[in-house]
């Protein structure tokens, strides 16, 4: 295996200079992303199963399981603010492994109160450990590969969510509920393995640490107007996947479409072109800039989404191709920006942009999930467009 960090030392090299090994640490670096959250979405294949288990509405099984959303806002804040402090190595294998934990219970959670409390159990292991790679990659990599990086690392995660999903249906299909989960408690155990063996004990770098208290430092990031437009935007962003995401599953089950559960699975093939095109993100970002990366994004999603609405299987197929596709590079261009706008307190500008993408998921959920079960799927995807076309809006201005 490869040393994320051996290789990437900035008082050894120039700051615009690739470090070797590049194509091998991208690799381990998506496939750390990918046990990392590979949980967060992948009950979202089974919502349905879940939504006949418990006896409860759409909307309320929809906010459950994306409860996950709620404990990574708060972890993503908590970790930002204290990441000055904390051990990046230590910290992301302390995360992977408890994180098993509430994964295993949730296969015998007796009512959806417990389900939920689980998912935000989740939430807080896996943005813990989400915040803190984050930093190790902003503090770690040259300027001229932090793009590439954080690119790879939004790869490994749109990987979980083909993967996830796919493992997910096929696993409750053919298994039932709970080995769904015993499963990925053991893809979690895998992660904090493979961070074991490849991330070395590094501590924050002491030019990115301000002698500014952490609550100084958070304050001084939010008048930052650059910031502050790239955390509405990861707002927006998840605020608009998730509401594709969560309710296209009951439309997918339903007349006319009336997918089956492993079909459902297979359904999520429509991540595959974005799990190249999110890695290619970050180059497109170098080369143009992240404002034009983002509106171009921001607009492949936006044709998307009216393709939805056609009561055909492969028009909808090919609208989540594309807003999976827009999203994600959308995602990937903000995630980089924020590691190069924020000079000092990576850390903390990572956990603050990351609260605020999760907090998106979580309204969304919310907001959308209202829309969904009072107005139907029309509404829900109007929701979207309003979210992609706020996104845009705030892309104005992320300045370099």
């Amino acid at each position: 295996m490869t040393d994320l960090s051996a290789p990437i030392k900035p008082t050894a090299m120039a700051m615009d200079a690739h470090s070797p090994g590049l194509a091998l640490r991208s690799l381990v670096i998506g496939l750390t992303a990918f046990l990392t959250v590979v949980d967060l979405f992948a009950t979202q294949a089974i919502l349905p199963s879940l939504t006949r288990r418990y006896g409860v509405t759409p909307a309320a099984m929809s906010l459950a399981v994306n409860a996950s959303t709620f404990g990574m806002a708060v972890a993503g804040l908590v970790v930002g603010l204290l990441s000055p402090h904390i051990d990046r190595r230590t910290g992301i294998l302390l995360s992977l492994t408890l994180l098993a934990i509430p994964t295993s219970l949730l296969a015998t959670a007796p009512n959806l109160a417990v389900f939920t409390g689980l998912r935000v159990a989740q939430g807080l292991c896996m943005a813990s450990a989400f915040a803190l790679t984050l930093a190790h990659l902003g503090e770690q990599c040259s300027a001229m590969d932090s793009s590439g990086a954080f690119a790879a690392y939004i790869t490994g995660n749109v990987a979980s969510n083909l993967v996830g999903r796919l493992v997910s249906a096929a696993i409750a299909d053919s298994l039932g509920l709970a080995w769904n989960f015993y499963f990925f408690a053991a893809l979690n155990l895998a992660g904090a393995a493979l961070v074991y063996f490849t991330i070395a004990r590094v501590q924050p770098t002491r030019a990115t640490t301000s002698t500014a208290s952490a609550f100084a430092a958070t304050i001084a990031q939010w008048q930052d107007a650059r910031l502050r437009a790239a955390y509405g935007i990861g707002f927006c962003i998840l605020f608009a996947f998730i509401g594709t995401f969560t309710f296209v599953n009951f439309v997918l089950v339903r007349p006319p479409l009336s997918l089956g559960m492993m079909d459902l699975g297979f359904v999520y093939f429509v991540f595959l072109p974005s799990v190249v095109t999110t890695l290619l993100a970050g180059k497109v970002a170098s080369r143009l800039g992240t404002r034009p990366t983002i509106w171009g994004s921001l607009a492949i999603a936006g044709v998307g989404l009216p393709l939805m609405l056609v009561p055909h299987l492969g028009a909808v197929l090919a609208g989540m191709v594309l807003v999976g596709t827009g999203t994600f590079s959308a995602q990937a261009a903000a995630t980089g920006f924020v590691g190069q706008a924020a000079a000092v307190n990576r850390g903390i500008a990572s956990g603050t942009y990351l609260a605020c993408y999760f907090c998106g998921g979580l309204v969304g959920t919310a907001v959308l999930g209202r829309l969904f079960d009072a107005y139907g799927w029309h509404a829900c995807v109007a929701g979207v467009g309003l979210a992609l076309a706020v996104a845009a809006l705030l892309t104005l201005a992320l300045k370099r």
